[in-house]
């Protein structure tokens, strides 16, 4: 599967089309998704959802997508690495950026788009709007901040959306969002995905991260880590030509037989059997 790549901080792709031109990929880096004019479906993780104006994507690294255009679509992609948002207060975090940390951090594809609001959804297109304007003098010597300041406020306001006016708390070392926001950047490291390596990492009793994962979130912290993952392995098998060998590997499996009987338990179909029906 073709994974694009981004060379720098920021960009923005503005485009109108009446056919997507790109296969299912995957991206290094963060994308928010403005629909400007048009409708048709988008498909998310083997996911669809029908799209029309104003709605806004956010995607991560590890999503897959792609679009099916039913009427002449105007889009503006704004990609971003996550270093955009830490690159401005070194002495003391500032709250938006634990906002924004919950945010990436989070998958945001269980919803769709995540904006429904109108008001919220006129607010996020004004603010592209002056980001699109300030990126054409991209040279001048307030750009970098004014950019940046934009792009938090547009972070934060997916947010509020995402989390449905949760209270905005900092992302604590000892929080079920930072074990959830690790299990999602080790997924493919199961040596760090122990319980015994959890305990450590978080210096809780192996059977108490245990317990407090399971009242924080009504599922076990095991059960958890594998259902992800193998969320992630039906996505491999459906939109890349990667063997069964490849993907074990991928994913620190011992070898494709072991892939193969916890992927059956948790599916209910082998790794082959899910790839040929779907």
């Amino acid at each position: 599967m073709k994974r694009y790549t981004l060379h720098t901080p920021f960009s923005i792709y503005h485009f109108e089309t009446g056919e997507w031109a790109h296969a299912v990929h995957k991206h290094t880096y963060y994308e928010i998704i403005f629909i400007l004019k048009g409708n048709g479906q988008h498909f998310i993780n083997g996911n669809k959802y029908q799209y029309a104006d104003g709605d806004i994507f956010l995607l991560g690294p590890e999503d897959f997508h792609h679009f099916v255009i039913e009427e002449l679509t105007e889009f503006c992609f704004v990609r971003f690495n996550e270093s955009i948002h830490k690159q401005a207060v070194q002495e003391k975090e500032q709250p938006w950026q634990s906002v924004i940390t919950m945010l990436l951090g989070t998958s945001s594809q269980s919803r769709g788009s995540i904006v429904i609001d109108k008001d919220e959804k006129l607010k996020l297109h004004q603010l592209l709007t002056v980001l699109e304007a300030e990126s054409v003098n991209d040279q001048s010597a307030h750009y970098e901040l004014i950019r940046d300041s934009i792009m938090r406020i547009m972070l934060v306001i997916l947010a509020r959306n995402l989390f449905n006016d949760m209270p905005a708390k900092p992302v604590q070392k000892h929080s079920v969002e930072a074990i959830l926001l690790y299990i999602k950047q080790h997924i493919y490291q199961p040596e760090l995905l122990s319980i015994d390596h959890l305990a450590h990492t978080f210096n809780y009793s192996p059977a108490y991260i245990s317990l407090f994962f399971k009242a924080q979130t009504g599922e076990p912290l095991k059960q958890y880590i594998i259902r992800h993952r193998i969320k992630l392995i039906e996505a491999r098998l459906l939109y890349s030509q990667h063997t069964l060998t490849e993907i074990a590997d991928e994913f620190g499996y011992t070898d494709e037989s072991h892939l193969c009987k916890q992927f059956r338990k948790y599916n209910g179909s082998t790794p082959s059997a899910f790839r040929k029906r779907n």
